[in-house]
């Protein structure tokens, strides 16, 4: 095979989980445009840049998983490096929702309590995890493709791995963003939440003797938590 077809392969498997949201998107009528799809992906690409900015500057963060001595050094190394990705997804995801408006429209972004109703704040709360999911799922693509050029064997389990872990934190983050002024500690809540959920993950995947296996389960049913968030607000929506 030559080395043009193993790089369109390459794409091509890294971009499935992308192409798949997009699918059940489409699918389920939500009321997502194109243009903010497109926009949420390359936000999530975009997210790549300050996190590996982030991995270069801070204390530590060059050395390999093995080079930490100590009951604790691998496991702070890794919550570290989840703690640096979920962070860089906060400036550019804030800038998506800024540009499309998001952050302006004051009434359905309100909590129920405030007077917005339970539906409008469903609704805001199932399009921020919609966003976050699809830039997460940007951020795995370019990831997996990064480590697919390393080794190609890894391209396709990182498909069913790690993008779902991504995409699911960044559902996490969508809404988190949405209601960081109405609900503060709900945000924060949602934020370190997905540190952990990445945290243990990245723990598991890098420990020997744990199977990778139960990484998987750990981001599969992540993402089937986040599914379901947004599952639900396509119903209101379209009811």
């Amino acid at each position: 095979m030559s080395d043009i077809w193993i790089l369109l392969l390459l794409i091509g498997l890294s971009a499935l989980p992308v192409f798949l949201a997009l699918l059940w998107f489409r699918l389920a009528c939500f009321p997502l445009s194109r243009l903010s799809c497109l926009g949420a992906i390359l936000a999530g690409m975009a997210a790549l840049f300050p996190a590996l900015l982030l991995q270069r500057i801070l204390p530590g963060m060059n050395a390999e998983f093995g080079e930490y001595s100590g009951r604790w050094g691998l496991l702070v190394n890794i919550f570290r490096i989840a703690f640096t990705e979920e962070l860089s997804r906060l400036p550019v995801l804030w800038v998506f929702f800024l540009l499309s408006g998001d952050l302006k429209k004051d009434e359905p972004l309100k909590s129920e309590s405030a007077g917005a109703g339970p539906l409008g704040a469903h609704n805001a709360a199932a399009r921020g995890a919609a966003v976050g999911l699809l830039a997460g799922l940007g951020f795995a693509m370019v990831e997996s493709a990064a480590y697919g050029a390393a080794d190609f064997r890894v391209t396709l389990p990182r498909a069913f791995t790690a993008a779902p872990l991504h995409g699911a934190c960044g559902a996490r983050i969508g809404p988190g963003l949405l209601f960081l002024k109405e609900r503060p500690l709900f945000s924060v809540f949602r934020f370190l939440s997905v540190v952990i959920i990445h945290g243990i993950y990245n723990y598991m995947i890098a420990k020997p003797g744990v199977s990778s296996l139960l990484a998987a389960l750990i981001a599969l049913s992540a993402l089937a938590s986040s599914a379901l968030e947004i599952r639900g607000g396509m119903k209101l929506s379209n009811n």
